[in-house]
């Protein structure tokens, strides 16, 4: 076999999309996330330091596990990024907060050339689902997005769908709270197309890692405003 042969094999086999799934000690809810992962879509899990099993479990349900031993969720997503293949990404939230099931939702915009970012906007289905304080740093965050992007977006949601050649040009260099939002505010100041589509928001499995306590909410924060104090960045056009 040649080559060339074997190259357009692989890029038959490979994944159109690769959902990556940032996971600390998520044993509990894996099974039911990697199961709701669309048809023929890669599942990527990068481990960034679980003690619960995570890893090997992630591994025997049939997902590409990452390990990323440095602790953030944007190390995480990055880590991700980068072991992915395909084409188009999905970063989800590895909690089961969220259903991977309703990715094709927002993918399509991206896959048709609609959108150039797709973000789930949080829809709570019961009211312990999203804490109240979780909820109202979210909506103040949103009217400085809108205020430093132009952008009228209602959540920074977890869930999110891009091409990923383009989130790497973004080049982000957040590794912890602030990697999403440093995520929109480039993609804005590079001339994107983003949408918001809504998704149902369950109570996750387990305690949230930050928005679960006052001081990872804290935390967050602190992140997201050296993110909001950067200045403008002008990359090279919006993708295509």
């Amino acid at each position: 076999m040649d080559i060339r042969t074997l190259k357009d094999m692989t890029e038959r086999h490979r994944p159109l999309v690769d959902v990556v799934l940032p996971c600390l000690d998520e044993a509990a809810a894996l099974p039911w996330v990697l199961e709701r992962i669309p048809p023929g879509w890669g599942a990527v899990v990068v481990d960034n330091g679980s003690t619960d099993g995570s890893a090997e479990l992630a591994a025997s349900l049939g997902a590409h596990v990452v390990s990323e031993p440095v602790r953030g969720f944007g190390a995480a997503c990055a880590a991700g990024l980068r072991a992915a293949t395909a084409p188009v990404v999905c970063l989800c939230d590895c909690d089961a907060s969220l259903d991977p099931a309703l990715l094709p939702s927002l993918a399509h915009a991206v896959l048709d050339d609609e959108a150039d970012l797709v973000l789930g906007r949080r829809r709570p289905t019961t009211r312990r689902a999203w804490p109240v304080h979780a909820r109202l740093a979210n909506r103040e965050l949103a009217r400085l997005i809108r205020r430093r992007t132009g952008l009228r977006l209602h959540d920074l949601g977890p869930m999110r769908v891009a091409r990923r050649e383009a989130l790497l040009d973004l080049d982000l260099t957040d590794r912890r709270s602030g990697y999403s939002l440093q995520m929109v505010i480039r993609a804005a100041d590079a001339g994107w197309r983003v949408r918001e589509v809504d998704v149902p928001y369950r109570p996750r499995a387990g305690r949230s890692k930050v928005t679960g306590t006052w001081r990872g909410t804290w935390h967050a924060v602190r992140d997201m405003r050296a993110v909001l104090g950067e200045p403008p960045r002008r990359p090279a056009g919006a993708p295509r």
